[in-house]
């Protein structure tokens, strides 16, 4: 599994953000390296990487790879910028390369959705909810929050409906999961992701001691599955995915499954790094030590550690391979892993939570298998 290659490419092309969300991995945990890097990916690097994903194209055959363009915040490279890269990308690259953006939409105004619209650029936006919610954790440097700009931009992106990819939320079960979901859906998404907030054994996510025995992230996306099961009204890619495993299909997200990662991060000072999740728990555990200008992306699928992370069930620690779900959750996250001094063998911090929701889910489809038999 190792050697198969990447088909996801993260390009960080901004590496600063005019929001200082409280639970920001890039910014509020351990790794700090953004501190030294170059706020925007130069058109040199932007060069190489594009000749770097050609050159793995062609040497493993793929038809379509996927640009992610991140922070950051990635509009704060400006529209000119954003328009150089995609069509070097397309003028270099031999095979489709579908282009997304993530953003937290306080800059994305008409003209960028007219540009994403002409270069066929799917936006995928970040908010958490209610606004009491999102303005609780999405806030900008004066402390104001960002809910009106973004409510504002949602309404422009739902006239582009190409260009809407969908919401991405941050679960906080301090609000009301069923209220937040329907917050979410009165903006028409066509998927909603929710993320779990970044932790792990050494820096527990907000309310989950890491020896408890409650699983308040599990309730919380019970509650959510119970109102979209049987009438969803939108893509949960979350719920999707692990329905899709359950019933003997591949995941095609990470965190759930077994199914090894195809992404690939490039920062703007063009370092190829594994998942920049990892360095949510330590700085060096994404580090590769490689650099577009000099290295092939085919040099870090044989790394250690991004084998490590594309291993399956053999990169999982005894625990989890012994885990009778183990096969559904895939051991979470690697980020979620971790513990100082002992590394990523062991099972997620959210390890209670992922047995208890995947019990769930897997209990109402057996109901309703039972029921067609």
């Amino acid at each position: 599994m190792a050697g198969l290659p990447f088909r996801q490419f993260v390009l960080k092309v901004h590496s600063r953000c005019n929001l200082a969300c409280d639970y920001c991995y890039v910014y509020e945990l351990a790794d700090q390296r953004w501190r030294s890097r170059p706020r925007v990916m130069s058109p040199e690097i932007v060069a190489h990487t594009a000749e770097r994903v050609a050159e793995h194209v062609r040497g493993h055959g793929l038809s379509e790879v996927e640009v992610v363009l991140h922070g950051g915040e990635p509009l704060l490279a400006g529209r000119a910028a954003i328009e150089s890269l995609v069509s070097r990308f397309r003028s270099v690259v031999p095979a489709e390369v579908r282009f997304t953006v993530q953003t937290n939409a306080t800059l994305l105004d008409r003209e960028f959705l007219e540009l994403f619209s002409s270069l066929g650029v799917r936006v995928g936006v970040s908010v958490d909810g209610t606004p009491e919610a999102h303005d609780r954790h999405r806030v900008r440097p004066d402390g104001t929050g960002s809910w009106a700009a973004v409510r504002a931009a949602l309404e422009s992106l739902r006239s582009f409906p190409a260009v809407y990819g969908g919401l991405l939320c941050v679960v906080d079960v301090r609000h009301d999961p069923v209220r937040t979901y329907e917050s979410l859906l009165e903006f028409s998404p066509p998927a909603v992701d929710f993320l779990l907030p970044h932790g792990n054994w050494s820096a527990p996510p907000p309310g989950r001691a890491a020896d408890a025995l409650s699983t308040p992230y599990a309730d919380w996306l019970i509650a959510v599955f119970d109102d979209w099961y049987g009438k969803p009204r939108t893509r949960v890619r979350l719920f999707d995915e692990l329905l899709a495993v359950l019933l003997g299909g591949r995941s095609g997200v990470e965190g759930i499954g077994l199914s090894p990662s195809g992404q690939v991060v490039v920062e703007t000072d063009g370092s190829i790094e594994a998942s920049d999740i990892l360095a949510s728990s330590s700085p060096a555990a994404s580090a590769t030590g490689l650099h577009v200008a000099r290295d092939a992306f085919d040099a870090a699928l044989e790394l250690p550690e991004v084998r490590a992370g594309r291993s399956g069930l053999a990169g999982l620690s005894g625990e989890c391979r012994r885990c009778p779900v183990v096969r559904v959750c895939g051991g979470g996250l690697r980020a979620h892993r971790f513990r100082e001094g002992a590394g990523f063998d062991r099972p997620s911090v959210y390890c209670r939570d992922l047995a208890r929701l995947i019990g769930h889910v897997r209990s109402r489809v057996a109901a309703d298998l039972a029921v067609l038999a």
